[in-house]
């Protein structure tokens, strides 16, 4: 749980620089800033765009390479020759295990209609929450990115939080009692006047 300094002291007057849920650090912007994906308007361009592919746990690798004979046909002619030549996943230059991309960009289990993947990798699924391991620890940062203008507007309309949206992946990768005590600590901060 995060120290809460008290609304009456200097400090109370601002969000921590970092807050604490077990085991988790997040930055603040997590429970401050707004985000409701509008795939509409973005067509999942993050899936598209970038220089890597998503982050991978090896279970992940193991599941994605039972798949593929299931999804074999619906990939595309470039993504079946990525996927022969370096298999569904490579080490990033920070030595991230990452997925197979196409062209150094799109995403090779991407189809016209989304994810070919049973379930999406839980980076996939968190995005634009980036987890990165800090020794014993989980940090989670909030990833801004042009192409996600819409979904922060989005949000602002309908006025669900980032953590709010993204209920489903972090209960999936932390667990219901996480998500609970995280949900706590914003209570909290709304009653110390710190967060409104």
């Amino acid at each position: 749980m995060v120290n809460i300094p008290s609304p009456h002291s200097p400090e109370g007057e601002s969000l921590p620089p970092i807050l604490q849920v077990g085991d988790v650090l997040l930055s603040p912007d997590i429970i401050t800033e707004y985000f409701a994906c509008d795939i509409a308007k973005c067509g999942g361009r993050c899936c598209e765009e970038g220089d890597a592919g998503a982050p991978v746990t090896m279970d992940e690798i193991a599941d994605i390479e039972e798949q593929l004979d299931d999804i074999w046909h619906k990939l595309s002619a470039s993504a079946q020759s990525e996927i022969d030549r370096i298999g569904v996943a490579y080490p990033d230059p920070e030595g991230e295990l990452v997925t197979c991309i196409v062209n150094g960009r799109d995403c090779a289990f991407r189809g016209p209609c989304g994810c070919l993947l049973r379930q999406r990798p839980i980076s996939c699924h968190l995005y634009p929450i980036r987890e990165k391991k800090l020794g014993s620890l989980v940090g989670l940062n909030y990833h801004r990115w042009d192409i996600c203008k819409d979904a922060v507007e989005k949000g602002k309309r309908e006025n669900t939080h980032l953590y709010e949206y993204l209920r489903e992946p972090l209960v999936r990768r932390f667990g219901e009692a996480w998500y609970q005590e995280l949900e706590t600590m914003v209570e909290e901060l709304k009653k110390s006047g710190i967060l409104s």
